[in-house]
């Protein structure tokens, strides 16, 4: 009898549901991409970008204060063992890396547009591991030194195919690739070393008061000089707080991310976003691409897919995706009519032609080429043909903060790591 009543209250309890990682995914990429063109509208090409990225940083310090003492979201960093001499030693240089990631990165984008700063982050793995092989944390390899060779070219080759490109602009994108490089080298053998393990979130609660101090002298002795009062009301303190409120949400999005998907699954997004990142860029600010732009960005994704998820990876998601694809059509209504005609009349499928795989693949292949052309003829077609960030911008919103402007060269601030 007690067994029947456990029983029944087993069953009346009613099932979890967990949220779809799908759900994860498309989070991650809204916020991000829309932290980046969200910053890029609101700056000012010359002015306030170190103070906007302090801006960031403390409030991301203070929402993380709140949130470790409200929430669980942060329960990772009781198992983070931090002393002094662990702060001093470790903290503080990575902090004083990630700041200088910050600031260089934040710099790119008033001499860039936001789809060629995309394409010269696809060398970003280049970086980590040539600063890993200096570090001794991983040996070097042929296949590796290929594959790095491979992603430097098509680097190279989009950054000879664009228009308006700036050296200096290069070289900060250069030196926030390196100082990111060093970061995560520097973590994997202060942190991880010792046993250390955070996540975004929990790296965010011990660096963002180390950058936001580090950004404030950086400010004070530069932007401060000719910020004054009225650039904040022109801009609107509840538009700072939402564009601080993005970028911590993106922080929020990235741990999600990780604690609900694997890392196959991260990379691959994170190519996605970058691509509809530059998709994004040609769309808003009529950004130019050149064709030959175009094949070098095509050839350092390739290279970087190979690079993080090798050839067997790939070969097993290109068959799941054709054995799905196939499934799909041999499911369709059109092709379960075919079918059954072809039956009705005495006909084996696919006799007196080309074979049904045969069929499916050119068909398949025909619709992407269509895809390709169109969205080509898109691009091209509403290119702005004498280069540079292009020319439009927001219409009815608010005053961008430091004055006047052209928005379509004004900078992102990235705080997420």
């Amino acid at each position: 009898m007690a067994d029947d009543i456990e029983t029944q209250v087993e069953k009346a309890q009613p099932v979890a549901r967990s949220i779809h990682p799908i759900f994860y995914i498309t989070s991650w990429i809204f916020f991000s991409n829309l932290t980046i063109l969200f910053n890029k509208w609101l700056l000012d090409p010359d002015r306030f970008t170190t103070i906007l990225t302090c801006w960031h940083l403390i409030f991301a310090t203070i929402a993380t204060q709140v949130l470790a003492r409200t929430t669980t979201l942060l329960d990772g960093r009781k198992n983070v063992k931090m002393t002094g001499r662990l702060y001093l030693r470790a903290i503080v240089p990575i902090g004083f890396l990630f700041s200088g990631s910050l600031v260089c990165s934040n710099m790119v984008y008033l001499y860039l547009s936001v789809a060629f700063i995309q394409m010269l982050k696809a060398a970003a793995p280049v970086a980590v591991l040539l600063t890993a092989w200096a570090w001794g944390v991983e040996q070097p390899s042929q296949s590796r030194l290929i594959n790095v060779l491979f992603i430097v070219f098509g680097v190279g080759l989009a950054s000879f195919g664009e228009i308006a490109f700036s050296l200096t602009g290069f070289l900060f994108q250069l030196g926030g690739i390196v100082f990111e490089a060093m970061r995560l080298i520097m973590i994997q053998v202060l942190l991880k070393g010792d046993g250390q393990k955070m996540d975004p979130l929990v790296s965010l609660y011990y660096f963002a008061p180390v950058c936001a101090s580090m950004n404030f002298v950086v400010a004070l002795f530069t932007e401060f000089r000719s910020f004054h009062i009225a650039d904040l009301y022109n801009t609107g303190l509840w538009c700072l707080l939402l564009n601080a409120v993005v970028a911590f949400m993106l922080n929020i999005s990235s741990v999600c991310l990780i604690g609900k998907t694997s890392g196959l699954v991260m990379t691959l997004t994170g190519i996605l976003k970058n691509i509809l990142l530059v998709g994004a860029s040609v769309m808003i600010w009529q950004t130019s691409i050149t064709p030959l732009q175009f094949l070098g960005y095509a050839i350092a994704l390739a290279g970087l897919v190979y690079y993080s998820l090798g050839r067997d990876q790939i070969v097993e998601i290109a068959t799941q995706l054709w054995t799905f694809l196939r499934n799909v059509w041999d499911n369709s209504p059109a092709y379960s009519s075919v079918s059954s005609s072809e039956e009705g009349s005495g006909h084996q499928p696919g006799g007196g032609g080309l074979p049904s795989a045969v069929r499916r693949a050119l068909l398949m292949g025909l619709g992407v080429i269509v895809v390709v052309i169109l969205a080509a003829g898109y691009i091209y077609g509403g290119a702005d043909p004498r280069g540079g960030g292009g020319g439009g911008g927001a219409v009815g919103v608010p005053r961008p903060l430091g004055g006047g402007g052209d928005a379509s060269s004004v900078k992102p601030v990235q705080v997420a790591s």
